[in-house]
């Protein structure tokens, strides 16, 4: 039986001795080609092909790798992560990754998971460029279907407020009175979810002292596996995470993409942080 992905870099990490140690073959290289074929119903016979040309793809590479690691190192995630995302699609994402058929990867997300509106896509040269340039937290983290949404029930002590009971899910609470507002405490809808990931982009960098390497969130602990990166100048995304307690750097522009860190990714450039929730309370 065929090793997964997955199995593979944790060997490479595991048997490999050298310091300056990198996984042997690309993983999720940046962009991509995705080719169509034609219909059977098509007028003409040329081209028999229509490719679809992926750009600026570091939008949601960085996150499809993490996502990828925690589904295949925790066993049981794939069937929670289901309810959010659909059996069919867990199980073609892990299949594609393992393939490494990296294009189908990026557009599975793309035509199943995100709207026409987050990115552009355009004719360039008789074929169609779809192009992912944005912000990672508005291309992936905003299509994990309420994954981490809350809820928070608010009483204001006015009893002529207008709004006096209100319900409220990922949003601020409206006071519309004088009155006082007693607030319950904000839980998720949906349980404790396998992972959640922490917007770090509304931080200014100098107000990271540190980095918290566990969170208590309703009574389960979650542990820091992974991180993604910005780079400002490049206006490029870059991933970390953790294997066997080793912080690896995923980058889809190097030729190497995949290399062992000797230290945990540093704070200027941090973008997101995931944690994930662990077995023990």
């Amino acid at each position: 039986m065929s090793k997964t992905l997955f199995e593979e870099i944790r060997a490479s990490i595991n048997n490999n001795d050298e310091e300056d140690r990198s996984f042997w073959r690309p993983v999720l290289p940046w962009g991509g080609v995705f080719t169509i074929k034609a219909g059977r119903k098509a007028i003409s016979c040329i081209p028999l092909y229509v490719k679809i040309n992926l750009k600026n793809t570091c939008t949601i590479d960085g996150f499809l790798v993490i996502l990828y690691v925690i589904l295949r190192d925790n066993q049981g995630f794939s069937r929670e992560l289901a309810v959010f995302l659909g059996k069919q699609f867990v199980e073609y994402f892990l299949y594609l990754m393992d393939s490494c058929d990296y294009t189908t990867v990026k557009m599975l997300w793309i035509w199943d998971r995100m709207s026409k509106r987050q990115y552009r896509s355009q004719i360039h040269q008789a074929a169609l460029e779809i192009d992912l340039f944005g912000n990672e937290h508005e291309n992936f983290t905003e299509n994990l279907e309420n994954l981490m949404s809350t809820m928070q029930e608010s009483l204001c002590t006015n009893w002529n407020c207008p709004a006096r009971f209100q319900d409220f899910i990922k949003t601020t609470i409206n006071i519309r009175c004088d009155g006082l507002r007693e607030f319950s405490q904000r839980v998720f809808c949906h349980g404790p979810p396998p992972f959640v990931i922490l917007n770090m982009q509304q931080w200014k960098s100098e107000d990271l002292s540190y980095v918290p390497y566990h969170l208590a969130l309703c009574q389960h602990r979650y542990l820091l596996e992974g991180a993604t990166l910005f780079n400002k100048e490049e206006h490029h995304y870059s991933a970390a995470f953790q294997i066997d307690g080793c912080w690896m750097h995923y980058d889809g522009l190097r030729s190497d993409n995949l290399i062992l860190l000797h230290k945990p990714p540093e704070l200027l450039l941090l973008s997101s942080l995931v944690y994930v929730r662990t077995s023990d309370k």
